[in-house]
C-alpha cells in the first residue's frame, strides 16, 4: 500500500513514516501542498492524509482541486482544527474521513487501511488488489502487511517481517542502512547503529532456501536478488 502524507510538520512525518513503514506501507511525504498535487495527478496513492494548515495553501483548496480534477483517492483530514464546521466543510468538499490531533498511530492505519479496503472492493470483485507483485514467490499483503512465499505465510518475528517488507518494496536495489533502521527499530529511540545488522543476519537464517538472497552492500545498505 502506499501512501501520501501532506503535512509540514517534519517530525510528526518522520513519525509516521517509521510507523507505517515498518507496518508495509510506503509513505511519501510533501511539505506543501502544490508539489503534493502534483504528484498526486501523476501518480495517484492508495489514501491521502492531508493536514489543513500548509504553508503555500490550505488543505481545503487542495482537496477541492483534487476532487475538481476526478482523483478520487481516499482522504484522511488530520489536523489541529478541531471545530464541527470544519469537519463538516471538508466532508463536504470530498474527504472520507476525519482524525483530529493529536491521534493514535494504531487508531490511524486501521482508518487507512479501512479506507484502502472500500476504495479498490470487496475481495474477488473487478478490481480488487490486496497484495503486493511477487518477487521470487514473496509478496506482501496489502492489508496484514504478512509476508507470504509461494502462498504460505512466512513465520518471521516483527522486526525481521519489517525488514523484509521494506526490502520488497525495492527488490534487486541497495536500500540505505539508515532507512532500513528507521523502518525496523520506529518505536525505538535509543537504537545503536548497527542493530540493523542483527536483523538482517537473523532474516538470512529465515528465507527460503533457493529463492531470494539478502546481500550487504558495504557502504550502501541490503538488498534482496534472486538466488543463483
Amino acid at each position: 500500500m502506499r501512501l501520501f502524507f501532506v503535512e509540514d510538520n517534519a517530525a510528526l512525518q518522520t513519525t509516521v513514516a517509521r510507523s507505517f513503514e515498518r507496518r508495509g506501507i510506503q509513505v511519501h511525504g510533501f511539505a506543501e501542498g502544490r508539489p503534493a498535487l502534483e504528484r498526486w495527478r501523476a501518480h495517484p496513492p492508495d489514501v491521502v492524509l492531508l493536514d489543513l494548515s500548509l504553508p503555500d495553501m490550505d488543505g481545503l483548496d487542495l482537496l477541492s482541486a483534487a476532487r475538481a480534477a476526478q482523483l478520487t483517492t481516499p482522504v484522511i483530514i488530520l489536523t489541529a482544527r478541531g471545530t464541527v464546521g470544519d469537519r463538516i466543510l471538508g466532508l463536504n468538499i470530498g474527504a472520507d474521513d476525519y482524525l483530529p490531533k493529536p491521534f493514535d498511530l494504531d487508531e490511524l492505519e486501521a482508518r487507512v487501511r479501512a479506507l484502502a479496503r472500500r476504495s479498490r472492493g470487496s475481495p474477488g470483485s473487478p478490481g480488487a488488489a490486496v497484495e503486493t507483485e511477487a518477487f521470487c514467490g514473496l509478496r506482501v499483503d496489502a492489508d496484514s502487511g504478512a509476508v507470504y512465499h509461494l502462498g504460505l505465510p512466512l513465520d518471521l518475528p516483527p522486526r525481521e517481517a519489517a525488514l523484509l517488507r521494506a526490502l520488497l518494496a525495492r527488490p534487486g536495489h541497495a536500500v540505505a542502512k539508515e532507512r532500513l533502521t528507521g523502518i525496523v527499530f520506529a518505536d525505538d529511540l535509543d537504537v545503536q547503529p548497527d542493530a540493523v545488522e542483527v536483523v538482517a543476519y537473523r532474516l538470512r537464517k529465515r528465507l527460503p532456501a533457493g529463492s531470494v538472497k539478502l546481500v550487504t552492500l558495504r557502504g550502501l545498505g541490503y538488498l534482496l536478488k534472486a538466488a543463483d
